[in-house]
């Protein structure tokens, strides 16, 4: 056994067949939830993998997933790694345009999609040539145009399969492409191998303690004991911080609790009902909401099994951590700095914030280099974060992209970063921001990140995304996009910029303010700084 991905969870199934691995809950009225065990998600992935191979989805080829979350997620995923194939995420949130690009780009031979999107998926299908094959989870909703594609229901896929398994051997080198969106441009697909993989996105099977040195140690591991762990990944699976949760949980051999939406209500209701012990999510755009429910109706809510939530993608703000700690102070919060490119790198250390920054305690393999000579830079002076070891293979279809991204040095394959950042002499990083994302104005560099948590310290602001705007005589100045708390006191420019000033040099205060009914972000809550853009240049300025 090599460290492939789907050899992984085949030992871990036969260590512990008859534990609860996965739990879909239905929202009220919304259909009755679905309990399986290890051994019956492997049977039900099994099922779906030999209607992919019998349809000619074999070894290298890519299957588009375009659902919600659900069991049927997860099962797709470990049905295209049973039999070799390149499972590839799709965001349900992209219109014609953009999943017209995806498929193309991606090269999909087949898709399993949710009846919601059997509109946007027509529409596309003509421009995708290489998509050959469709199966559908689910029925369209009333007045859906069924254009009476040439699909398979997924039920049928599913029934038509074996349970057994019987797949021939696999590779180390078998593939997962992790398409990002970023914050512009068209998406692109990240290239893992299972072995990188599993090492830099899911910690080698320990991601707080060491890493694994066998394949079969994984599933000793889990004999050793059972620890009762409930991880509940909230944001949607099609992000991959979501997905790799809940490698990381079955890699336990503990159980995964999914919601087809975010609804906050209902998360804390199954955090008491489950037991939950580990909750992931996106920044205050996932968490505040938690905050506000804990705060008024769902007050009293028993949270006492949490023991940690976690951030990717966002940071948690002071002012959030702070009120959440309040309300649940069991539960460790974590501010978890990773991406697309590079898995895993670090959590926040427990000074950061406005006044200090977001600073990271950073794993071995993690560096800032100059972005130039690839060489690591001096203590102090600003850089590109940098990841060496277990990195992707590049970006599917952009041997550009590929080639200013990843390079090699000193023996070791490394990839380049978006975020710039600082390193003090300790090795702490402090992460300033996406280079792509910021602001020079008048020579000097500012990072939306580091203006949007002064401004959400403020009592009233409920959330902000910060952006830069032409300005003739500076080059750009920085302009904001406020949210308020819902019946807050009113706020303007000058309220604004008098409570930023106690946080931030002046050059970064905003001096333009749009006031907006709700900030957008994307479904897992992280920033959409094009939507912000779009928002100050045809606002109201304060």
């Amino acid at each position: 056994m090599e460290f492939n991905l789907a050899d992984l969870f085949e030992s871990i199934v036969d260590t512990v067949p008859d534990r609860e691995a996965l739990v879909h809950l239905a929202h009220p009225g919304t259909g009755a939830e679905r309990r399986l065990t290890y051994a019956e998600l492997d049977r039900a992935a099994n099922r779906l993998a030999h209607h992919l191979g019998e349809a000619g989805i074999g070894p290298g080829q890519h299957v588009g997933l375009h659902l919600y979350n659900g069991i049927e997620y997860l099962q797709t995923v470990y049905a295209c790694l049973k039999i070799r194939a390149v499972p590839v995420n799709v965001n349900y949130r992209y219109v014609e345009e953009e999943l017209a690009y995806l498929y193309r780009d991606a090269d999909l031979v087949a898709l399993v999609f949710d009846a919601e999107f059997t509109d946007r998926v027509a529409a596309v299908l003509p421009q995708a040539t290489m998509l050959r094959h469709l199966i559908r989870v689910g029925t369209p909703p009333p007045r859906t145009h069924d254009p009476h594609l040439p699909l398979v229901p997924f039920a049928d896929a599913e029934a038509a399969g074996s349970p057994a398994r019987g797949f021939g051997p696999r590779s180390a080198d078998d593939q997962i492409v992790i398409y990002t969106g970023g914050t512009t441009g068209m998406p692109k697909g990240v290239m893992w191998r299972h072995e990188d993989l599993f090492f830099s996105g899911m910690g080698g099977g320990a991601p707080t303690g060491e890493p694994v040195k066998r394949p079969r140690e994984l599933a000793d591991r889990v004999a050793a004991g059972d620890t009762g762990l409930v991880f509940f990944p909230t944001p949607p699976l099609m992000h991959g911080t979501s997905t790799l949760t809940a490698f990381i949980a079955f890699h336990f051999g503990q159980k995964v609790v999914l919601h087809r939406k975010y609804v906050p209500e209902e998360v804390l209701r199954t955090v008491e009902r489950e037991k939950v012990t580990s909750v992931s999510l996106v920044g205050d755009a996932m968490l505040r909401p938690l905050v506000d429910a804990l705060s008024g109706p769902l007050r009293g809510t028993d949270c006492s099994s949490l023991f940690s939530v976690s951030s990717s993608g966002a940071i948690l703000s002071e002012t959030v951590r702070a009120q959440f700690s309040a309300l649940v102070p069991n539960a460790m919060l974590l501010n978890n700095f990773g991406s697309s490119e590079s898995g895993f790198n670090g959590t926040a250390t427990d000074d950061s914030g406005p006044d200090k920054g977001f600073r990271v305690r950073v794993n071995p393999r993690t560096a800032v280099v100059d972005p130039a000579t690839h060489q690591p830079v001096a203590a102090g002076e600003a850089g590109r974060l940098a990841l060496r070891g277990h990195v992707p293979l590049g970006y599917y279809n952009d041997p550009k992209k590929t080639a200013e991204t990843f390079f090699e040095a000193h023996g070791d394959r490394w990839v380049l970063l978006g975020d710039m950042a600082t390193v003090d002499e300790e090795g702490i990083v402090t992460v300033l921001g996406r280079g792509s994302q910021c602001i020079n104005s008048g020579g000097e560099k500012i990072y939306p990140e580091e203006v949007e948590q002064a401004l959400k310290a403020h009592p009233d602001v409920y959330d902000a995304l910060v952006t830069g705007v032409p300005d003739e005589r500076w080059g750009n100045r920085v302009a904001a996009v406020v949210q308020l708390r819902y019946g807050s006191a009113p706020l303007d420019l000058a309220g604004v910029q008098a409570h930023c000033r106690t946080r931030l040099a002046g050059y970064k205060i905003p001096r333009t303010v749009v006031f907006a009914e709700r900030i957008q972000r994307s479904p897992s809550g992280k920033a959409d700084y094009r939507w912000a853009r779009a928002v100050v240049a045809g606002g109201r300025k304060e």
